[in-house]
């Protein structure tokens, strides 16, 4: 099984990175994740090929990990200030809607992962057979991951109460004792909010986002042009919904 699952990973990437990286390619945002292992591994390909006519200026990371991923594939690193507009992205999900709504920060990234994935002008997720969900909630089963300030995250948990919702602060253990810090230095609320379906999901954003001391829900809405999900069956399928990307693009 967990063969099958690694395989349909990789699949799912080396098709996002062929079919979304050309010579016209110059600033890739490279998200986090286990997914997003296999997108660099092809891209590290197709850069050192001798025959290769990429011409990838830089990378810019939307963590420590793919920081690192892209150090040890000898890719070019930068980051979001040096380089504000990006080509295209590749990032993985918890969980994709067939609207292509999202669930992220099971890694606990999504606030670094949005930022790139804002400045992106195509943003492509690359994941495996078990994200996709006809509702957001139903597959992902673990909550809404809410960044927050440290010195409020009490206060927050009472908004969310009486939002009629849940939340656990994320802790560490095994690993370290105490709450997991993100790499900006904030916390992480796993909040629980019922099965979002529809318009449902940018009104559990805006609910969450609005109470003082939320630095970034792990709602991603209307902003993921494309999503490569690596199947059982060794296929890839491909979902697009680019009019939100277009529509943002347009104007700059």
């Amino acid at each position: 099984m967990a063969d099958l699952v690694e395989e349909a990973k990789k699949k799912a990437s080396y098709a996002a990175i062929d079919e979304h990286v050309d010579s016209s390619t110059s600033v890739i945002g490279i998200g986090s994740g286990s997914t997003v292992v296999y997108c660099v591994e092809r891209l590290a390909q197709r850069v050192k090929d001798p025959n290769s006519a990429l011409k990838i200026k830089a990378c810019v990371p939307t963590s420590f990990q793919s920081k690192q991923l892209i150090i040890e594939a000898g890719l070019l690193l930068a980051d979001l200030n040096a380089h504000p507009v990006i080509d295209v992205t590749f990032d993985g999900a918890d969980e994709i809607d067939e609207s292509l709504n999202l669930i992220k920060g099971g890694g606990g990234c999504h606030l670094q992962e949005k930022l790139v994935a804002a400045a992106s002008k195509k943003l492509v997720i690359v994941a495996d057979y078990r994200k996709e969900s006809n509702a957001l909630g139903v597959q992902w089963t673990k909550g809404i991951p809410v960044e927050v300030i440290p010195m409020a995250y009490v206060s927050i948990q009472k908004k969310i109460e009486s939002l009629g919702g849940t939340s656990k602060l994320r802790m560490a253990a095994p690993a370290k004792a105490g709450p997991v810090v993100t790499d900006s230095g904030n916390l992480i609320l796993d909040v629980f909010m019922g099965i979002l379906r529809g318009d449902a999901v940018l009104e559990t954003h805006l609910k969450l986002i609005q109470i003082p001391g939320v630095v970034e829900t792990g709602l991603f809405m209307d902003i993921a042009g494309w999503a490569y999900l690596g199947l059982q069956d060794g296929n890839v399928k491909r979902m697009a919904n680019v009019t939100s990307q277009e529509k943002q693009w347009k104007s700059v």
